[in-house]
């Protein structure tokens, strides 16, 4: 229900916001950037005609400054993700503010697998990322925020992929605030902390964790012995399991996302068991400098614990 998803604030010394709650939509291809910049462009342009007009205002530049997200910046960020063919990696930041906690944010690292820098390593995938305020999901409710992954997904060849009350804030700026962080996170464990960089660059074709919306593709579905198998792993109320095509899945863990407040509730028993249906291909992130574990972890000692 909506009252399971906490209204969090995190502000620095100065009075400024930080982080704040949310929700995010990440996925994970195992494809080099040339193969899916066109997809990747069409998604952009979806969560852009499904939010405010003028909700990203900002962009990443090269040299690490924000500049103002205008037609000339537009046409820039086209020509970044579309046009350029040369190099072995794609960047692209946008976001409604150019600092602290955007309301708004998209996130993009595509690669060239093919690269001598990533050609032997199997773990890196091309990902992106999606945020929104959870008031959004208040106004247009949780099935249209599911119809609208679902329209952004079909245009995707991704092994794995997500939505998921989040704790958002611009690139690394939570940082700074890691102790109130790590209070919120172990309190809500079915937060999540997207990493956009961190997880695209080691993720592989593993399952980063047990979310509201889980989205299985090629080969991990395969890897999990196909849709019918999930099904009957998963025969449980509130669960549903839907096909995004043939060859990739939906599965949704009830109406209403669950941030898992531990200080007042179990964890409820579909994570738990989507969790158990994962572990076998769970990719296990490390936080660098962080003292606590990730949803995957977190989820899973918790299982294991009843």
């Amino acid at each position: 229900m909506s009252d399971s998803l906490p209204v969090i604030r995190l502000m620095n010394k100065h009075g400024d916001l930080v982080a704040r709650d949310g929700l995010a939509l990440c996925f994970f291809m195992r494809h080099s950037h040339r193969d899916v910049a066109d997809r990747v462009w069409s998604c952009l342009e979806k969560y852009r005609r499904a939010i405010p007009p003028l909700a990203l205002g900002w962009y990443g530049a090269d040299d690490g400054d924000m500049l103002p997200l205008d037609e000339a910046g537009w046409t820039h960020i086209r020509q970044q993700i579309v046009e350029r063919a040369w190099g072995g990696e794609w960047l692209v930041d946008l976001s409604e503010l150019p600092g602290g906690a955007s309301d708004y944010h998209f996130g993009y690292d595509g690669r060239k697998l093919d690269d001598p820098i990533f050609s032997r390593d199997d773990r890196a995938t091309s990902g992106l990322c999606f945020l929104f305020p959870t008031e959004y999901l208040m106004t247009h409710s949780p099935e249209h925020f599911r119809t609208l992954a679902l329209e952004i997904a079909r245009e995707l060849p991704f092994s794995f992929g997500y939505a998921s009350p989040a704790l958002i804030s611009s690139s690394g700026a939570w940082f700074s605030l890691r102790k109130q962080v790590q209070e919120v996170l172990q309190r809500y464990l079915g937060l999540d902390l997207p990493r956009l960089g961190d997880t695209s660059r080691n993720i592989g074709t593993r399952a980063r964790g047990a979310y509201w919306l889980t989205f299985l593709g090629q080969p991990l579905l395969s890897q999990l012995g196909g849709r019918e198998i999930v099904e009957q792993q998963l025969d449980l109320p509130g669960v549903s399991v839907q096909a995004v095509d043939e060859e990739r899945i939906l599965v949704t863990l009830g109406e209403w996302p669950e941030a898992i407040d531990t200080e007042n509730h179990a964890i409820p028993l579909p994570y738990r068991e989507m969790t158990r249906v994962l572990e076998p291909f769970l990719h296990e992130e490390e936080v660098t400098g962080l003292p606590w574990d990730p949803i995957t972890l977190r989820l899973r000692s918790h299982r294991l614990r009843r």
